[in-house]
């Protein structure tokens, strides 16, 4: 009995996945402008959150420095589409490229470092990095520059057209940043990583690579977070160093989504945008108590289990509503992943 109403309540869970994703499909159709923009920012923040779980709930970087990324590619889409002017469609998969260049070098640095000496060095990297862009005079400077007109209208002539082209890019990054995260999970690096997040030691033990599944997972993150970057630029139409490098937008609040929502698991960065924005939405008229309110919340959630709310409702359920590890074979047809521990088949 048990059994049967936990498979009925993971297979409601996945229906209304399928439903959100289908309201999402059509909401250009069913909603208005004004709600158009709420849900393009609810996509890029999603896209955000997907990657800073990546990067700290799997792979142990606890990076409060990820704001660094969205700025390089907020600002090499503006630069690319504005001062270049090459074709601002074109320009934003540019501006994923230049954000992974970027985390090349800020890897080297920041990898030397550990624990909470890296979070440090991520966020100075990223303070770093916002300073320098204030000093750009061709984005503005330290007040930040507008879109021209002519670029804008290259994605509607109206707004409504306008607002829906930008929900439909990124309706795509997100839909990308998921199901491409969602594979790389389903495969054999998704085993090491899994590893790592259950006993990080111990898959070190068992030969699981640490650093070179570190560096692939600090390298998957940046490009998506430079397209997050590219979105958000366009919707609001313009950069600025302390918009477009916001810790609060872009780090602080995405730990939040990611820790009540449920860290080191794919469903949590879902349900923790949802939540967010929810209390965002319905709280925000009472000021500075919607802050003290998200507060109060994420520290209740992780006192009460550490893996958020997923984790509260995932004590319930005999298996992830997502699933990112692979069945057992049936009786007497065993596969060769199978056969094989998964610490060794993450190592090769």
């Amino acid at each position: 009995m048990k059994a049967s109403t936990g498979a009925f309540a993971i297979w409601c869970g996945r229906l209304a996945l399928f439903a959100g994703a289908a309201v999402l499909v059509a909401a250009p159709w069913l909603f208005r402008v004004t709600d158009i923009a709420l849900l393009t920012e609810f996509l890029s923040l999603l896209t955000i959150a997907v990657m800073w779980n990546l990067v700290a709930g799997y792979a142990d970087i606890v990076s409060v420095g990820q704001h660094a990324f969205v700025g390089i590619g907020a600002y090499a889409f503006f630069g690319f589409a504005v001062i270049a002017r090459i074709d601002p469609f074109l320009a934003i998969p540019l501006a994923a490229l230049v954000a992974l260049l970027f985390a090349i070098p800020v890897m080297a640095i920041i990898f030397r470092l550990r624990a909470a000496y890296l979070a440090v060095g991520s966020w100075v990297v990223a303070e770093t990095l916002m300073l320098a862009a204030g000093k750009l005079s061709a984005f503005g400077g330290g007040s930040g520059i507008s879109m021209p007109v002519s670029v804008v209208r290259i994605f509607g002539a109206h707004p409504a057209e306008r607002y829906a082209t930008i929900y439909w890019i990124a309706f795509a990054v997100a839909a990308l940043s998921l199901v491409s995260t969602w594979l790389l999970m389903r495969s054999r690096i998704g085993l090491g990583l899994t590893a790592i997040r259950d006993d990080e030691q111990g898959a070190g033990v068992v030969g699981v690579n640490l650093s070179g599944l570190r560096i692939l997972c600090f390298l998957w993150a940046a490009p998506f977070l430079g397209l997050a970057g590219a979105v958000i630029t366009l919707q609001k139409l313009r950069v600025a160093p302390p918009a477009s490098f916001s810790i609060i937008d872009w780090t602080v609040y995405v730990i939040f989504i990611v820790v009540i929502g449920g860290i080191g698991s794919f469903e949590g960065p879902i349900i923790g945008t949802v939540i967010f924005f929810l209390i965002r939405s319905y709280l925000s008229e009472i000021g500075v108590w919607h802050f003290i309110i998200l507060g109060v919340l994420s520290i209740a959630v992780v006192l009460v289990e550490p893996r958020g709310l997923w984790g509260l409702v995932r004590r319930f359920l005999p298996e992830d509503v997502i699933p990112i590890t692979r069945r057992p074979p049936l009786p007497g047809r065993p596969t060769e992943q199978a056969s094989r521990p998964a610490e060794s088949i993450a190592h090769e």
